[in-house]
C-alpha cells in the first residue's frame, strides 16, 4: 500500500488508540469489515488493512458489502478498487430496499428499519461464515450525535459503544473510528478518491433528526471548538451519583453518617 498522508496518519493514530483502549482486536480474530460504499467504511477498511500489515497480531480481514437493491446501485468501481488493493470481499444482494419502501410511509424516516434489516443481514453473514468480530465505520461525531438524539428524543442516556457483544452473544461489534473526526475522514476520502456509492434512502431525506442534531452541534462548536471532544469525554466519564437512575445509585439508602 502507498504511504499514509498527513491526515491519514492522524486518523491512523486515533484508530489505533481506540483499538488499544478497548482491546478490539486479538491474534486469531476473523474480522468482518462492513463496507457500505461510503467515506467512513472505506476509510476504516483502508486503515484497518494498514493496521493488519503493520502490527505483529495475526488476524484476518474480510470486506462485506450488502447490496440492498436500491435504484441506481452500481458497485463496479467498488469491485475494481477492492481487486486492485488485493482485499478479499463479497458483495451480497438482498432486497431490503423494497421492504423499507413498503413499510415506511412517504415523509417518514427510513433509517431505523433500514439499519435493522442491514444489521440483521450482517450478523447472519458473520455467523454463517465464522467471523467473530464485526467492524462498523461509525466515527466520533456519530457517537456524540447519537447521544444527543437519545437524550432529546428518546429520554435515554445512550450512544454507540466502541465495543459490544451482540444480543445473540455470537459476535463482538467494534467501532475502530470511535475517536476519529468526520471532517478528517471527509478530507482523507477526497485524497484517496474512494469510489463512493451514494445512498438513495437516508441520503435523500433532508429533515432527518440526525441532520438537525448535526446542525445544532455545528453551531455550538463555532462558539466553543471543544464541545465535540467534551461530549465524547462525557461518554467515558459517568458520575452516577450526579444523575437520577436508581439502578446505578442507592438514593433510598443514602443517609448522613452519624458520628
Amino acid at each position: 500500500m502507498k504511504p499514509l498522508t498527513t491526515i491519514g496518519k492522524k486518523l491512523f493514530h486515533y484508530m489505533t488508540k481506540a483499538i488499544a483502549d478497548y482491546n478490539m482486536i486479538q491474534s486469531g480474530d476473523r474480522v468482518l469489515v462492513c463496507l457500505s460504499g461510503g467515506k467512513d467504511s472505506y476509510t476504516m477498511l483502508r486503515l484497518m488493512e494498514y493496521f493488519r500489515q503493520e502490527r505483529s497480531l495475526s488476524f484476518e480481514l474480510f470486506s462485506y458489502t450488502l447490496d440492498q437493491s436500491q435504484p441506481g446501485w452500481d458497485d463496479s468501481h467498488l469491485r475494481a478498487w477492492m481487486t486492485s488493493n488485493n482485499i478479499p470481499f463479497e458483495i451480497e444482494k438482498r432486497d431490503t430496499y423494497s421492504i423499507v419502501k413498503e413499510k415506511i410511509p412517504e415523509g417518514k424516516t427510513y433509517c431505523s428499519l433500514c439499519s435493522r434489516l442491514r444489521r440483521g443481514n450482517i450478523y447472519r453473514y458473520a455467523k454463517d461464515n465464522g467471523f467473530n468480530k464485526v467492524a462498523l465505520g461509525h466515527h466520533r461525531d456519530d457517537l456524540i450525535r447519537t447521544l444527543l438524539m437519545s437524550i432529546l428524543y428518546a429520554g435515554q442516556i445512550k450512544s454507540m459503544p466502541p465495543k459490544l457483544l451482540t444480543d445473540n452473544k455470537e459476535q463482538i461489534v467494534i467501532r475502530p473510528l470511535a475517536y476519529c473526526q468526520e471532517q478528517d475522514i471527509i478530507e482523507y476520502a477526497k485524497q484517496e478518491e474512494f469510489p463512493i456509492i451514494p445512498c438513495t434512502l437516508c441520503g435523500s431525506q433532508e429533515n432527518l433528526t440526525r441532520v438537525r442534531v448535526k446542525h445544532l452541534l455545528d453551531e455550538l462548536t463555532k462558539e466553543n471548538p471543544k464541545v465535540p471532544s467534551n461530549i465524547l469525554h462525557a461518554l467515558s466519564s459517568l458520575q452516577p451519583s450526579q444523575l437520577m437512575d436508581h439502578e446505578w445509585w442507592n438514593f433510598k439508602g443514602l443517609e448522613k453518617e452519624v458520628i
